[in-house]
């Protein structure tokens, strides 16, 4: 299993990144990607953190870390310029928190968040057909979420790729030691959303794709 989005204390999270790894690991998790909810004022800050630690856990935890960010709430105008301020600080991964349903997220994010070109936007919600067709030109990938909440959207999420073509991703988006659910539940929850046994391995190899595009650029 790979998983994109989770948290740690860092942001909202309860795990520091060494116990989160090691949970994942322990739960069959073969690589993981550490994506704290990130503004201008903390960008720099988590990521010069997370980067000191993620090769060597890395090595040590048998496992492939990542240290990326999610960025959330940023005003859809800023979230270019705040992309960009990621990947300077050297942002191996950037995911957006898109319009979900259960929070006050500001209209306009995923379209912001896939003109800009981020690598995964993250439980797009009531995400439009013309969105996802961006999404789909961009090599912006959409995110079915296990997430409790978020998730709620997932079958919409999955029909409007569907239709324009993009390409989909199943992350966790993990607060907590149980938001890290087994390769079974995974499973089920990609069912539970209409995908296709096919398009469920399919999801896990565009992840895998990720995480081999950013160990050997």
């Amino acid at each position: 299993m790979i998983d994109l989005h989770t948290h740690t204390v860092y942001s909202d999270g309860e795990l520091i990144p060494a116990e989160l790894a090691r949970r994942a690991q322990y739960m069959g998790y073969r690589a993981l990607a550490f994506t704290d909810h990130v503004d201008h004022s903390n960008v720099g800050f988590i990521l010069d953190s997370l980067l000191k630690l993620v090769h060597e856990y890395s090595i040590h935890c048998d496992m492939e870390l990542l240290a990326g960010v999610e960025l959330t709430h940023v005003p859809p105008a800023l979230i270019p310029e705040c992309a960009t301020e990621a990947k300077r600080h050297g942002a191996q991964l950037v995911i957006v928190h898109g319009e979900t349903i259960v929070e006050p997220v500001q209209t306009g994010t995923n379209l912001a968040a896939i003109e800009a070109g981020v690598d995964i936007l993250a439980h797009p919600g009531l995400i439009t057909e013309e969105e996802a067709r961006v999404a789909a030109e961009k090599g912006v990938l959409l995110e079915i979420t296990t997430r409790k909440g978020h998730s709620l959207t997932n079958g919409h999420v999955l029909n409007m790729a569907r239709r324009a073509g993009a390409g989909l991703v199943i992350n966790n988006d993990a607060h907590a030691p149980g938001d890290l659910v087994s390769a079974e539940m995974r499973r089920k929850v990609a069912l539970g959303a209409g995908m296709s046994e096919e398009e469920a391995g399919m999801c896990e190899e565009n992840a895998r794709r990720i995480i081999q595009d950013r160990i050997n650029p």
